[in-house]
């Protein structure tokens, strides 16, 4: 044989498959006896291995292994494990296998030992009220452990409680909870809790329960309404911003759901929109407060027409009804009102000057109250210059002295004053009125010159011309323009003068004929533009200089003329009896101190029982410092040959390179008829000349002097020796000086 053919399984060593039932208790149990063909007697060994044998589970399997007797040894759960696929073994005495191992399969058959179990234990959902039949809601769905090829796990659900309405059913196969019945609604009953029960066996075996929970969502299928017809309220007068009370509704719908919110509106009773009605969100009741302060004595009630509808619109499916309305009566009670000033601020007008005492107004105020009998007084709150009085029971404003111009009080021309107004109620009230003064200018000053010197050439043409200027304490336009003229009581001046105007406020005086060098007072008539205009005649003091080759007044004669222009006989001679009593009283200092350095010498502190304090000296002579130097000029005195005629003056390192220096020497007066001449031109001259103090610019001194006059205050007891004086009586003045006494005692 060239193939050998392929060996055929005995069929006594195929096994097949075993099925075996689950929780059998007859243990232990047999399953099936294993048979090997080539079976000697007592010459075979049986053994099986595998999961349930010596696999886990262990022991669940064993075999007899001279007869190959399989047997069952605890009761099976196919939840656990189906089946089991083993080994089986068939072996001689020697231990040589006999045949091939084989599979021995066994199959756990299944019991209908499980109730089903539903996923959770309570289900919910939610549908909105009045939903259709038919509208699905939720699904329940439940579990089985059998086996799901047999009716050991096939399912069916039911409804077990729902309540008396059936509204709603179950598709026993899916689970599927719909409605079944249309009247929903969740002002009756929100929530439906029904019992749903699932059983294996298509619904004859085992079966387990749970919950379903279903809540009806709300939809605005009811208005708003309020609790009654009418309500009352009381509010004070003049009160704003406040709320005044609140108006009842109700609403079947869900509480804090946009189909539950109210809102308000004021139809009729409010033409002035004084009041507002809000919601409250918390109990959705309107809140009726006043915008606009009411006035009980205008009008002491309202009755207001309000009515309420939902913020969200109602479902066409709810019943019509017409809108809620209802009546709110509001009364106003009265209230002590504070005084009120009509005119506020009252603005008046009152001439400058007017006289104390005179009348300027009557600033009453209104008491609102006029249902009340009450008394007003006033009173000035503020009168800062103390310029007014004030009946207190009449209101009458009189001027208490003359309001004048100018003054700290006056801003921009009007002086405010603050009149205070009360009433005697309990509790009194008060308000506060402004009055408001324009002090009206009046035209009392006439225009001054300035000013009222000057000096000019007194050649026609070249520089014989003059600016002159005018000041008034009146203010416009009680002032400027200024008309300047000169005296018509002197028409002669017009032959040598001439005034032509130059702007508003100065005038230009020319020389009409060449004029000798000299003084000349010109009595000019000023005029301002009031109303009626003030004049004036007043004095120019002009001095005439010899012209120069440009027209303009020689440095010398100039610096003379101006230092003298407008000096009179009067103002010389304080000038002159000044200079002598400082010189009397400057030569009676040096004496006195003279005198008193000579008693020094004799014997300065001989007088012990005398206080110290009685011997401080005063000295009159003091020299002459920085700020004395226009008072005289010391230098003339220590270096006359610097001021001879032939010397020229010192330069001053402050004086501008440009200035001039005046000519000297002047000739002295020839009669005592020309001393005010000749002290006006040297005035002048030491006004001009900027070589001497003073001079607007920081003063450099090179030359400070050789000391003062008077000797120094060391120089008291210098000539005395500590030997020529007696300390004792120093012990006498006191403990404090008992030190001094034992020094030099």
């Amino acid at each position: 044989r060239q193939h050998e053919a392929p060996r055929r399984v005995k069929r006594a060593w195929v096994i097949p498959p075993i099925s075996v039932s689950e929780n059998h208790k007859r243990i232990p149990h047999l399953l099936v006896q294993i048979k090997s063909d080539k079976q000697q007697p007592g010459g075979v060994i049986y053994s099986i291995k595998g999961p349930g044998v010596d696999e886990e589970p262990l022991g669940i399997f064993s075999i007899d292994k001279f007869s190959g007797k399989v047997f069952l040894n605890a009761m099976l759960d196919r939840e656990e494990n189906d089946r089991y696929r083993l080994r089986a073994f068939a072996l001689d005495l020697g231990g040589v296998t006999l045949e091939d191992p084989t599979d021995l399969e066994i199959i756990v058959v299944d019991q209908n030992d499980n109730r089903p179990l539903f996923r959770q234990d309570v289900f919910t959902g939610r549908v909105v009220e009045g939903a259709e039949p038919g509208t699905c809601v939720m699904t329940v769905d439940a579990t089985d452990a059998d086996d799901p090829d047999t009716d050991n796990a096939a399912l069916r659900y039911s409804i077990l409680e729902q309540g008396a309405a059936g509204m709603f059913s179950i598709n026993a196969t899916t689970g599927e909870i719909c409605t079944a019945r249309p009247g929903l609604d969740r002002e009756t009953m929100g929530v439906y809790n029904l019992t749903v029960q699932a059983a294996d066996m298509s619904g004859d075996g085992l079966t387990t329960t749970a919950m379903a929970v279903i809540y009806l969502e709300d939809i605005n299928d009811n208005p708003p309404e309020f609790t009654k017809e009418e309500f009352s309220m009381e509010v004070e007068e003049q009160a704003a911003g406040v709320d005044v009370g609140k108006v009842f509704v109700h609403d079947k719908d869900l509480a804090g759901s946009p189909s539950w919110l109210a809102k308000f509106t004021i139809l009729e009773g409010d033409p002035e929109g004084a009041f507002a009605i809000r919601t409250d969100p918390h109990t959705n009741d309107g809140v009726l407060s006043v915008l606009k302060p009411l006035d009980h004595e205008v009008r002491d009630r309202f009755e207001l027409t309000v009515s309420v509808q939902n913020e969200r619109p109602l479902e066409p499916s709810a019943p019509a009804s017409p809108r809620a309305l209802a009546t709110v009566r509001v009364r106003v009670r009265d209230v002590n009102e504070a005084p009120v000033f009509r005119e506020n601020p009252r603005r008046i007008s009152v001439l400058e000057g007017t006289p104390p005492g005179t009348p300027i107004t009557t600033y009453t105020a209104s008491d609102p109250d006029t249902h009340q009998i009450q008394t007003l007084t006033y009173a000035l709150l503020y009168d800062p210059a103390d310029w007014l009085l004030l009946d207190p029971h009449a209101g009458t404003v009189r001027t208490k002295r003359e309001l004048l111009h100018p003054s700290a009080f006056l801003q921009g021309g009007w002086y405010i004053a603050l009149v205070l107004a009360r009433d005697d109620a309990e509790p009194p009230l008060s308000a506060t009125g402004t009055l408001s003064i324009e002090i009206l200018e009046v035209n009392d000053h006439a225009p001054q010159l300035q000013p009222p010197a000057g000096v000019l050439c007194g050649r026609p043409g070249r520089g014989g011309t003059l600016l002159l200027g005018a000041t008034d304490d009146d203010r416009p336009p009680h002032g400027a323009p200024f008309h300047f003229q000169l005296s018509p009581q002197h028409p002669q001046l017009a032959r040598n003068w001439s005034i032509a105007r130059f702007n508003v406020t100065h005038a230009v005086l020319a020389v009409l004929a060449e004029l000798p060098e000299g003084p000349y007072s010109l009595p000019l008539l000023l005029r301002d533009s009031g109303t009626p205009p003030r004049e004036q005649q007043q004095l120019l003091n002009v001095s005439v200089c010899p012209c120069g080759r440009d027209g303009t007044c020689l440095d010398g004669v100039l610096a003379a003329a101006t230092a003298g222009a407008g000096i009179t006989l009067g103002a010389l001679l304080i000038i002159l009896g000044s200079t002598i009593l400082l010189l009397v009283l400057a030569a009676l200092g040096a004496a006195r101190a003279r005198g008193r350095r000579r008693a020094l010498r004799q014997g300065l502190l001989q007088r012990s029982r005398d206080d110290m304090r009685d011997n401080i000296l005063n000295y009159d002579e003091q020299g002459g410092g920085e700020e004395d130097q226009d008072a005289y000029d010391i230098n003339q005195l220590r270096h006359p040959e610097l001021f001879s005629p032939r010397a020229k003056p010192p330069l001053r390192r402050d004086a501008p390179l440009s200035s001039g220096t005046p000519h000297a020497p002047r000739k002295l007066p020839s009669s005592p008829s020309d001393i005010e001449d000749f002290i006006n031109e040297g005035l002048e001259a030491a006004d001009s000349d900027p070589s001497v103090p003073p001079y607007d610019t920081a003063l450099i001194y090179d030359y400070e002097g050789s000391g003062s006059v008077a000797s120094p205050l060391s120089s008291i007891v210098s000539s005395l020796t500590d030997e020529d004086q007696d300390y004792d009586y120093l012990s006498e003045w006191g403990p404090r000086f008992r030190r001094l006494a034992d020094l030099y005692g």
